[in-house]
C-alpha cells in the first residue's frame, strides 16, 4: 500500500486542472505543465473539494511504484505553477565568470574558449555576480523555472562543464554543495 499515492493532492485557488484521458494539464497564470499519465494509474480531479486523487488499476510491483510516483509528479507540478523552483550555482576560481548572450550562457571556467550552454525553454537564469574574485568570492547565478526536473537537469548540465576539484575547490558547484577538500602533497623538509 502506497502511503504517498493514497494522499490526495490539494489544488490551490487559481490553479486550473484539465484531465483528458492519459494527459493531465495543470496551469496557473502563464505557467502550464503537462504530464503523460501511465495506463496503470488513474487520475481524477474532484472539483467539489478541489483535489486530485490518484488510484492504481493493478496490484503488481510496477503499478504500486507508479502510484506513488504519479502522485509526487502531480504535487511537483502544482508547486511549480504556483511558487516555482530554483537552484543556485556558484563558480569558484580565479578568472571564472558567466554571462548571458541571448538564449545561451557563456561560462569562463579556465578553458581556452568559453563553454557555451543553451538555456532550455521555460528556464530563466538570474546572474547575481558575473565574475569570481579568487576562491573566496564566487560568481553566482540562480536557475528558475516551473518544471522541477528541467531546473535540476539544467543545473546538472552546468555543473558537468567543470565539476569542483578537491584540492583547490575550483569549479562549478551548487550553492549548497559542500566539497570535501584534500590536503595535497606534503613536501618533506630536510
Amino acid at each position: 500500500m502506497s502511503r504517498i499515492g493514497n494522499k490526495s493532492v490539494k489544488v490551490p485557488a487559481g490553479v486550473k486542472v484539465e484531465a483528458a484521458g492519459k494527459l493531465l494539464k495543470i496551469s496557473s497564470g502563464q505557467e502550464t505543465l503537462t504530464l503523460d499519465v501511465n495506463e496503470v494509474v488513474e487520475v481524477k480531479h474532484d472539483g467539489g473539494v478541489n483535489e486530485i486523487i490518484v488510484t492504481r488499476r493493478g496490484d503488481d510491483r510496477f503499478s504500486r511504484a507508479m502510484h506513488g510516483t504519479t502522485r509526487a509528479l502531480i504535487q511537483n507540478m502544482i508547486v511549480g505553477v504556483t511558487k516555482g523552483y530554483q537552484k543556485g550555482i556558484s563558480l569558484y576560481g580565479t578568472g571564472y565568470g558567466v554571462k548571458q548572450q541571448g538564449q545561451e550562457l557563456q561560462l569562463n571556467v579556465g578553458m581556452a574558449k568559453p563553454a557555451s550552454v543553451k538555456i532550455p525553454t521555460g528556464i530563466t537564469v538570474d546572474i547575481k555576480t558575473p565574475n569570481a574574485r579568487g576562491n573566496d568570492s564566487p560568481a553566482e547565478m540562480t536557475i528558475k523555472g516551473a518544471d522541477k526536473q528541467a531546473v535540476g537537469q539544467f543545473a546538472a548540465v552546468l555543473r558537468k562543464v567543470r565539476p569542483p576539484e578537491p584540492y583547490n575547490g575550483k569549479g562549478v558547484r551548487y550553492t549548497d554543495e559542500i566539497v570535501r577538500r584534500k590536503a595535497g602533497k606534503a613536501f618533506a623538509s630536510g
